[in-house]
């Protein structure tokens, strides 16, 4: 009975001191040491001027008008513009129907890539608008790319 008293007076004072101090707003703030990540592919701290640059020519494609069923591709080009080598950790559709394909190596400085995006119109009508979230080592860490689409759905016979 002692050991689970101590137990949980050890759990209680964890979960306060976890907690921190709220601001005067009642909101809980985080320091912004903790959300900075000025890193480098090679793990070294980023000076200015020297952390990996994303920039895309693009970052919003529109296909038209589809036929429903149809599967189409579009590649967004993008350049390292930064001074260190550019890391793409992840690419997430917003859905099941826009797969991305990315880089999975390290683009060094000043070299271009591409992220290659398919989207599935089967089962989709109307105006379609679906994103690609990429996560980066660059500042800010994440980027969004739109596609969209006007599915037309065929007549049946």
């Amino acid at each position: 009975m002692m050991k689970t008293k101590l137990y949980l007076a050890f759990i209680s004072s964890l979960v306060m001191v976890s907690c921190g101090q709220d601001s005067k707003d009642g909101e809980r703030t985080i320091s912004s040491d903790v959300v900075s990540i000025d890193a480098t592919a090679s793990g070294k701290t980023a000076t200015p001027g020297s952390a990996p640059m994303i920039a895309f020519a693009e970052a919003k494609h529109n296909f038209g008008k589809i036929t429903q069923g149809e599967i189409v591709s579009y590649s967004y080009v993008f350049v390292n513009n930064g001074g260190s080598d550019l890391v793409i950790s992840s690419a997430q559709g917003s859905c099941g129907c826009t797969v991305p394909d990315y880089p999975k190596g390290a683009i060094k400085a000043g070299a271009q890539g591409k992220v290659d995006v398919k989207f599935d119109s089967a089962s989709k009508s109307g105006l379609v608008q679906k994103t690609v979230t990429l996560v980066t080592n660059c500042t800010p860490s994440t980027v969004v790319l739109t596609i969209e689409a006007t599915v037309d759905v065929p007549e049946e016979d």
